[in-house]
């Protein structure tokens, strides 16, 4: 089969601060971690330490043969308090941008991963008008400090993600889920709030939410284009391939609307719209349907689907009308044999994109390592590369030589 991905196409892996980075303890999250009631398994602790292991991951990263690592800036590390903004902070993700640029990787920087400021979430956090405004101030100020070495910038990541989270039971997505919640009352009362303005990023699923979001992207976008005109600039969504059994269609249709098209549409602009896709979802006649009997399943009990990946892509490209990068797609699983199957289907239905003219630009997969997977703690295995917690040995696995072999080939897999 020909070849289709292109010479400048961005083959990669993605890290978040807060999963990998350790010890972040002025953002909403670590607050979050340690409260009485708390939805997390565990605090992240330490996590995989790449805070100050960032040279060498970057250098086993790039020795793999991939061309692009994204990463993620921490919000609460660069301006720990309202208006303070710490130039050490900076100058360490000077640091990593450095080295990307010395081992031959773009790099592509999530501006906000989840985590925000502690002080924001007092502040009213992501249902809070001032938000957008604040969020554009620290882009600025990140842009006059590294902006020279971005290579794509992503504004807000998975800001549709806490809707589809409501969709599944998670508390937290509307206010009024907030009240009577263990983990929320604690908040709202260390916060002195009430429980129902405890308005976090990876949960607030609420109408208000849905317009601070967008116009945080929107000014961010514009902060940082002030600075770097040319630079693309994107945001990255949790797109899952929404799909209904015999009932079910309304709800699909519904949940559809409301999680994916909305977001795709408001990315009209942009430079490209990142895709983030594991799955599918699917919804019957009560509501979200178990997997299929027989299927396998992810370490969360989930369908593997990498089919999922070409549908969430030419959805993007029909409706966002703009380039799409692939910028997270991965398996949690102990079982790395399934997971360069998974990866196998997923990057031949990027070359079958491709080969149909979409004008995707990039496959990142999560994650780098082993890492801190939120509420879930450190169970779930995503990483291509092995971390041991006790030794923070690295560990390459074969699916990492395997994409890696892949980014240096530029060629598609063939069974």
């Amino acid at each position: 089969m020909t070849n289709p991905f292109p010479q400048d196409f961005l083959w990669g892996v993605a890290t978040a601060g807060h999963q990998v980075e350790g010890n972040n303890v002025n953002s909403d999250t670590w607050f979050l971690e340690h409260l009485p009631g708390t939805i997390f398994a565990e605090p992240s602790g330490d996590a995989v330490d790449h805070y100050h292991r960032y040279r060498e991951d970057i250098a086993l990263i790039a020795g793999l043969g991939f061309t692009s690592y994204r990463f993620s800036l921490e919000w609460a590390r660069i301006e720990p308090a309202e208006g303070h903004f710490s130039v050490a902070a900076l100058d360490h993700y000077r640091h990593v941008l450095e080295a990307c640029v010395e081992l031959g990787l773009t790099p592509v920087v999530t501006f906000h991963h989840f985590t925000s400021p502690l002080w924001l979430l007092r502040s009213g956090g992501w249902e809070d008008s001032r938000t957008p405004e604040l969020f554009a101030r620290y882009c600025d100020r990140v842009m006059a400090h590294l902006g020279d070495l971005i290579g794509v910038a992503c504004t807000l990541n998975e800001p549709n993600l806490p809707y589809l989270l409501r969709e599944l039971g998670i508390p937290g997505g509307s206010q009024e889920s907030r009240i009577g919640n263990p983990m929320w009352e604690a908040a709202g009362q260390r916060l002195g709030l009430s429980a129902d303005r405890v308005a976090s990023f990876q949960f607030a699923a609420s109408e208000e939410s849905f317009n601070v979001r967008l116009a945080a992207h929107r000014a961010g976008r514009d902060a940082i284009k002030a600075r770097r005109p040319e630079l693309q600039v994107g945001w990255t969504l949790a797109n899952s391939d929404i799909q209904a059994v015999d009932g079910g269609q309304e709800h699909a249709d519904r949940v559809r609307r409301e999680v994916n098209e909305r977001f795709l549409e408001a990315s009209r602009g942009d430079d490209f719209v990142g895709v983030q896709t594991y799955g599918r979802t699917v919804f019957g006649p009560d509501g979200l349907a178990p997997a299929p009997a027989g299927a396998a399943t992810n370490q969360m009990g989930e369908e593997i689907y990498p089919q999922a990946l070409e549908a969430t892509i030419r959805e993007a490209a029909r409706i966002a009308e703009i380039p799409v990068i692939v910028t997270e797609n991965g398996l949690a699983t102990e079982d790395d044999a399934q997971r360069v199957a998974y990866l196998e289907a997923a990057v031949d239905g990027v070359a079958s994109c491709l080969a149909d003219g979409i004008d995707v630009r990039g496959y990142i997969a999560w994650t780098a390592f082993d890492n801190y997977e939120w509420i879930f703690g450190y169970g779930p295995k995503f990483g291509l590369i092995a971390v041991d917690l006790a030794t923070q040995q690295r560990t390459p696995k074969p699916s990492a030589y395997w994409l890696g072999r892949q980014a240096q080939a530029q060629l598609v897999p063939t069974a």
